[in-house]
């Protein structure tokens, strides 16, 4: 998430929102399942928890995810907390707890942090030093995943200062003697990439200590994002974090050539396509470095990444405009996957704070149906396969690190109704 706190999120004040249940039902109940082409599915393994078993990788095929030559359609959640948890004996069941609940509504992909800088649990203590024992929380929380059949889509680093971030490599480097002025040089100090690198090698050449598979080997991992939501405002040209990101991506395909690269932008169009900046939700958005297009033509990326926040990206509190924001915003995206740049999209990142007051669960479960229909209906009409990934699912007894945006299914039936229902689509499309 952008410029919020994952585990302490503070809205700005807001007009009352009143939502219309009426409005909701019909919504809900107009967006008829599309018919998927009959080889679709979102996850051929389902059902099997045998660790020994086979199980193919993630690959791409030009604009689709593929296991063992079939299309894979991303159904997914964010939970980003997992490592830190799985630390702790007390709270490591929270691991399983999370992933069963998501295998029983039909969810196939989580994507989670795999770093955490600095600080309290700390995986990457300083530069060149890792704690062998939040090393090993990761373990844990390959290893259940990989029970469970759910495909994992680990960041490596953060925009942000939660857990570290390039903040924190940026403390580092000043405590070395380096002369940095500002987050920004995290993309471009030569020192600074070099504690990137090697905390990244740390990562890829791990081997389980629970499953003795070697990460860079495991098809557990779905893919690696480089870092999630980057952004580079002193350069709105875009010039430096586009350097970062093809030196970075490929880098990372160095070590380990198999697995899927995304970035893990946020979305924003930038000066390399000016005619599609008005997409953006504000000025702002396309003078902070990034560049949807030309970012995911770096030559190592194969997945384009997307963020959808209307919530704080549009002050205003009209519903249908937020609607209409989230179509048009997917439909350009998703647009632009397939041509120009010919790759599958994932919606990494959608969610709703119900901490807004403009908002409720009614509004989130509209918003959900219109990310999941969007998509679909894109996928039914030849678009770039892919999939999204909601923000962000909790058990029972995680309230306590609750942004606004999570969703515990437990609490929510008709949510998990609608995360089960869009399962039954894709699966259906397998069959018909």
């Amino acid at each position: 998430m952008g410029q919020r706190n994952h585990s302490n999120h503070v809205l700005s004040s807001h007009l009352p929102f009143q939502f219309q249940s009426l409005f909701l039902a019909t919504s809900l109940l107009s967006i008829s399942p599309p018919h998927l082409p009959s080889n679709f599915s979102i996850n051929r393994m389902q059902g099997s928890t045998d660790m020994s078993e086979a199980w193919p990788m993630v690959e791409r095929n030009g604009t689709q995810i593929l296991t063992k030559d079939e299309p894979f359609v991303i159904h997914g959640f964010n939970t980003y907390w997992l490592m830190v948890f799985a630390v702790d004996p007390e709270t490591r069941h929270k691991i399983t707890d999370v992933f069963s609940e998501a295998k029983e509504a039909g969810l196939n992909t989580c994507r989670t942090w795999a770093f955490n800088d600095g600080g309290w649990r700390a995986l990457q203590v300083s530069p060149f030093n890792y704690d062998e024992e939040v090393f090993q929380a990761l373990d844990f929380v390959l290893s259940e995943a990989r029970k469970h059949r759910i495909r994992l889509i680990l960041s490596l680093c953060n925009n942000w200062n939660d857990y570290g971030g390039r903040s924190q490599y940026i403390k580092w480097g000043q405590e070395s003697g380096l002369d940095l002025t500002s987050d920004d040089d995290f993309f471009s100090d030569t020192t600074l990439k070099s504690y990137y690198k090697a905390f990244v090698e740390a990562v890829l050449t791990r081997t389980n200590t629970i499953t003795n598979i070697e990460y860079k080997n495991d098809a557990t991992i779905l893919a690696w994002e480089i870092i999630n939501e980057p952004r580079c405002p002193s350069d709105p040209s875009g010039d430096t974090l586009q350097a970062w990101i093809e030196e970075m991506s490929a880098f990372v395909k160095s070590i380990d050539p198999v697995h899927l690269v995304q970035v893990g932008l946020e979305g924003f169009y930038g000066p390399s396509t000016p005619e599609l900046m008005e997409l953006n939700p504000d000025n702002y958005s396309g003078v902070v470095g990034t560049d949807f297009i030309r970012n995911h033509q770096a030559p190592s990326i194969d997945l384009a990444s997307v963020h959808i926040y209307p919530d704080v990206w549009l002050s205003h509190s009209d519903q249908d405009d937020h609607i209409k924001f989230v179509q048009n915003w997917m439909d350009q995206h998703m647009s632009d996957s397939k041509d120009p740049l010919k790759m599958p999209i994932v919606f990494a990142e959608f969610g709703i704070s119900i901490r807004d007051e403009r908002f409720g669960t009614g509004f989130r479960e509209l918003f959900m149906d219109t990310v999941y229909g969007t998509f679909l209906r894109s996928l039914e009409a030849g678009g770039p396969g892919g999939g999204c990934i909601l923000w962000q699912l909790f058990p029972e007894g995680a309230e306590h690190m609750d942004d606004g945006y999570a969703v515990v299914l437990a609490k929510y039936p008709s949510t998990f109704s609608l995360v089960s229902l869009q399962s039954k689509r894709l699966s259906d499309g397998a069959s018909t």
